[in-house]
């Protein structure tokens, strides 16, 4: 018996000096303040329809950086103020430069081996790189302003019959085509807007990258996804898009078997020719380290269409809605590009970037209704500390975009439509002042800025 206790002794006492030393840590931890949650579900339930909206209720409520635990994952800290986001997409970039596991983009996208979506490493440095310096680099988005200005011309001229016969034009839903067609030519090589399937595999494919799949939340619970059929619909479209993309890239590889150049100039060519060429000179290196296979073609291609395609509509879509319902602001606006361009048939860039009140109203639009109302999140690659509170390692980071743009403590009349406030404001979307990053900044700043903005640009121009 006297041999028993000694034993239990010997076991417990180590246990209690266990449980005291992790009990006395946590307690000198100063963790963000926490809204009360429920058992399991945590705050899940306190997210809405419009997560952004209940995210910057909460922040008003409990403070600009706060904890919150989504599901039994680890916790997710919610940042509201352009001074934290700084910390997080500039001063700390590093730390914070991981993403967290998808299981939908590990579906639609190739196991996460995108550039949005994929853990900062190696090959994620490779891909940004490429993406840069062959896809998305200033020059290579000037030599398809040609292709813009023609799906331009073509748009305008259904706008003039439409109103020849006394009809109605869906705006909407040509805006939706113009860029998909765009996006489809400089990245396919031709579009595919009168091929219905297409179009129902975009929609389905948006609609799957926009879900909450239970296996993110509750990993135990996977087997829920399963159930509802959320990963039979991942699953099928995943499959349908990628022989879609397999056929795409066999037609250029034929094409380019058969002829010795591929198009006419290298300044035309699409960006699956561009990554195939890049592909041959990659697999020609003997001191390449990191394999480029077709799959990684594929997920670049398809980011094309989840980053480029509802971001640029939504922002003409909202664009267009607050210039009709603000018509001295779209007098302003006409008046600026008449004037300047005059009878002008071919508009360059030196034209547009002299059009500053249609800047400053496109940057008012992206303020008002940003496109990621929140930043894909980040991940903690080490403990830290933001405004004085610990963030430990493995911690999710989210960035209320939409929150921080409608700040009153940076804004004057944050909720009005009101393009002037631009004029004489150096304040820029492009991720160096933090009130405003629609795009993100730091090195997950998303590298096709410069596409999308030519899109828009051009689309208002021709429009207005």
């Amino acid at each position: 018996m006297a041999t028993k206790m000694i034993l239990l002794n010997l076991l417990t006492i180590p246990l209690l000096y266990f449980f005291l030393r992790k009990r006395k840590a946590i307690a000198a931890t100063k963790l963000p303040p926490q809204p009360p949650g429920l058992p399991l579900l945590g705050n899940l339930h306190q997210l809405g329809s419009f997560p952004h909206r209940s995210l910057n209720s909460l922040s008003k409520q409990y403070g600009p950086i706060i904890l919150l635990r989504l599901g039994i994952v680890a916790p997710t800290v919610v940042i509201s103020t352009a001074e934290l986001a700084e910390q997080v997409m500039k001063t700390q970039d590093l730390i914070f430069a991981n993403r967290p596991p998808s299981s939908m983009a590990n579906h639609l996208f190739y196991n996460s081996t995108d550039i949005a979506f994929s853990p900062y490493n190696d090959y994620w440095r490779m891909m940004k790189k490429i993406s840069i310096v062959h896809l998305l680099s200033n020059r290579r988005v000037q030599s398809y302003k040609r292709l813009r200005q023609e799906e331009m011309d073509l748009l305008i001229a259904e706008i003039h019959a439409a109103s020849a016969a006394a009809e109605a034009v869906n705006l909407s839903k040509r805006l939706r085509v113009l860029t998909n067609d765009i996006i489809c030519r400089v990245a396919l090589g031709r579009k595919y807007s009168g091929e219905t399937r297409f179009q129902e595999m975009l929609d389905e494919f948006r609609k799957l990258l926009g879900s909450f799949p239970m296996a993110d939340f509750f990993p135990w619970l996977g087997w829920v996804d399963r159930v509802i059929g959320l990963e039979g619909r991942a699953r099928r479209a995943s499959k349908e898009l990628d022989e879609l993309l397999e056929r795409v890239l066999e037609e250029h590889l034929s094409r380019k078997k058969s002829s010795n150049a591929i198009g006419s100039s290298k300044e035309c060519m699409d960006l699956v020719d561009v990554l195939l060429s890049v592909k041959e000179e990659h697999d020609s290196n003997d001191d390449a380290d990191i394999a480029l296979g077709k799959e990684h073609i594929k997920a670049l291609i398809l980011e094309m269409f989840a980053a480029g395609t509802d971001t640029t509509f939504t922002t003409l879509e909202w664009g267009m809605a607050e210039l009709i319902k603000h018509p001295t602001v779209m007098q302003k606006v006409q008046r600026e590009i008449r004037d300047t361009l005059r009878s002008k048939q071919v508009i360059e860039q030196e034209d547009i970037d002299r059009l500053t009140y249609l800047k400053a109203t496109i940057k008012e639009t992206l303020r008002l209704h940003v496109p990621v109302a929140l930043l894909i999140p980040r991940l903690t690659m080490e403990d830290t500390q933001l405004q004085g509170y610990d963030i430990p390692a493995g911690a999710r980071i989210i960035i209320n975009a939409w929150g921080i743009a409608r700040d009153p403590n940076y804004w004057n009349r944050p909720e009005e439509f009101w393009p002037d406030r631009f004029l004489n404001s150096n304040v820029d979307f492009r991720g160096q002042q933090f009130q405003l990053t629609p795009f993100g900044a730091g090195r997950r700043a998303c590298p096709g800025i410069d596409f999308g903005i030519a899109v828009i640009e051009c689309t208002l121009v021709n429009l207005l």
